[in-house]
């Protein structure tokens, strides 16, 4: 069985606040009367293809760890609703004592591999350093950065990170995965016409389209996952949140669809 759980925490946020009220949000788009509970390929995804653990808020960024370590218990998949990016990189610590060093889609406006931002090294900006830095993925691609600059570039080198510019990107050449997988997914990743609820609008990303075809095309077993750094506080109508939720159906799509 699927475990949902959502994660109530913007702490590490370096620009605004709101990411922490994203769960109930992209829960509530998922229910919407306005949709349905089908992916794409045909596959019903309702509530009864995963056991909704609800929605935790830390005391302390440490407790995001324990907290997923208890709700990986006896699931198939665990997908997070975040949260600011940082919380990634405790959910990565749990995922990686069940499963060991996995393959790691990082899809995102920003690599998130400074060594430290603003003076502390798990900023929202900086899971990936931390994650490549204890050895918790065997690989690391990135896909849709668009804001590079020298310490980052610096930073993937120095951890082998196969970054996938947006400016580069061809999805007739994308990166092959076959071994056990974890998503994560920065809605900012998509330009601001498609999801302007985030903290940091960065022009030239992703059309919705073309994420959606990254994570069909996906045919490694996927043990993980997460949607982060939605602000519903910056959204217009709850579009960004209805983004949130046909990803997270097309996630559970895939969770399921690539486990047999």
């Amino acid at each position: 069985m699927i475990h949902l759980q959502g994660i109530l925490f913007d702490e590490k946020s370096s620009f605004l606040q709101g990411p922490a009220k994203a769960p109930p949000a992209l829960r509530a788009a998922y229910h919407s009367a306005s949709a349905n509970y089908y992916s794409e390929s045909g596959l019903e995804v309702g509530p009864k293809v995963f056991e909704d653990k609800g929605d935790f808020k830390p005391a302390h960024y440490l407790d995001i760890e324990p907290i997923t370590r208890a709700n990986l218990e006896g699931a198939s998949g665990l997908i997070s609703f975040g949260g600011d990016h940082s919380v990634s990189y405790p959910i990565l610590k749990a995922i990686h004592q069940a499963h060991g060093p996995v393959e790691i889609l990082h899809i995102d406006a920003h690599a998130d591999l400074y060594d430290s931002f603003e003076g502390d090294p798990h900023s929202h900006a900086c899971p990936f350093a931390r994650i490549m830095q204890d050895g918790l993925a065997s690989r690391l691609v990135q896909v849709g950065v668009r804001t590079l600059n020298t310490h980052q570039r610096d930073q993937a080198a120095k951890y082998g990170v196969e970054v996938v510019e947006m400016r580069h990107l061809d999805l007739g050449r994308f990166p092959v995965f076959e071994k056990p997988l974890y998503i994560s997914v920065d809605l900012d990743a998509l330009d601001p016409a498609f999801a302007p609820g985030v903290s940091h609008h960065e022009p030239g990303g992703l059309t919705t389209r073309e994420l959606l075809h990254i994570l069909q095309s996906v045919k490694a077993p996927i043990v993980g996952a997460d949607i982060v750094e939605y602000n519903p506080e910056r959204d217009i109508n709850g579009m960004t949140a209805m983004v949130g939720a046909k990803l997270f159906r097309e996630l559970l799509s895939g969770m399921l669809s690539n486990s047999s």
